[in-house]
């Protein structure tokens, strides 16, 4: 039964762990191994929940630009043409989302392919950290983040830091990487949210679990994307790719 506290602190690592690049779904899968919980699908979603509001918060002005530019379907603003870009890497996250929904979520109860798939976030972490660039998010660096996202559904493979590097190999500003990345994970975690749906029912827990973790991944999740950008801007990321490194082979000698 998971219980107020351990559901506190499945938020506090979800919260951390969904923007800095170490993987989220990696340190929940050994939170749930090391806990011996087999989460519900009620608590899954209400953790998607808040990681959805953090990023509409954050970036509200754009979410509200996108919403104006649809309402009036004019593509032609940067707005317009942002939310076209959108769904275009949404495209490929989808397809690599259902072919290999089955292995990724196999990969929840093997420690050691959650530690291997950490190696692989610490070398694009440490190949991509020190390029610079100044082109804004065009079509081949859209497909090429949404291609990368779509694999970050694998626990261990951070999905802001394979969607970052992927745009910081193509040479795109680092801002624009930043922005884009997280705007593209709105419709991956509504369809994954939408997904899960399909498959909830009566969990066993109360209101109060739910709540406390609901809580927690919202008030540090904001906190943890301002600490992601900064580390994007001042090129930090090879600190993570140290604890990713760290981490993975941990998991693959211990575990």
């Amino acid at each position: 039964m998971l219980g107020i506290f351990q559901a506190f602190m499945l938020g506090v690592i979800q919260g951390i762990t969904e923007w800095l690049p170490v993987s989220s779904s990696g340190h929940l899968a050994i939170a749930q191994n090391y806990m011996g919980l087999n989460l519900p699908v009620s608590f899954d979603i209400a953790l998607h929940v808040a990681t959805l509001l953090v990023i509409l918060l954050f970036f509200r002005k754009d979410v509200v630009g996108i919403l104006t530019s649809l309402l009036r379907r004019d593509f032609r603003t940067e707005h317009g043409r942002l939310f076209l870009l959108i769904a275009l890497g949404s495209i490929p996250t989808a397809i690599i989302g259902f072919a290999l929904k089955g292995f990724f979520e196999s990969m929840f109860a093997d420690l050691h392919l959650v530690g291997g798939a950490l190696l692989i976030t610490g070398v694009l972490l440490v190949s991509s950290g020190k390029r610079n660039g100044s082109k804004n998010i065009g079509k081949m660096s859209a497909a090429l983040m949404g291609l990368a996202q779509g694999f970050s559904v694998a626990p261990g493979i951070s999905r802001s830091g394979a969607t970052i590097s992927a745009a910081l190999f193509l040479g795109v500003d680092r801002m624009q990487a930043i922005r884009y990345s997280f705007l593209l994970a709105v419709p991956a975690i509504l369809g994954a949210m939408l997904f899960e749906l399909g498959s909830l029912s009566s969990s066993g827990i109360g209101p109060a679990p739910i709540a406390s973790g609901f809580m927690a991944s919202l008030a540090v999740g904001y906190f943890s994307l301002r600490l992601v950008i900064r580390a994007v801007m001042r090129r930090w990321f090879r600190w993570f790719a140290v604890y990713c490194f760290t981490a993975g082979l941990a998991l693959l000698l211990l575990a």
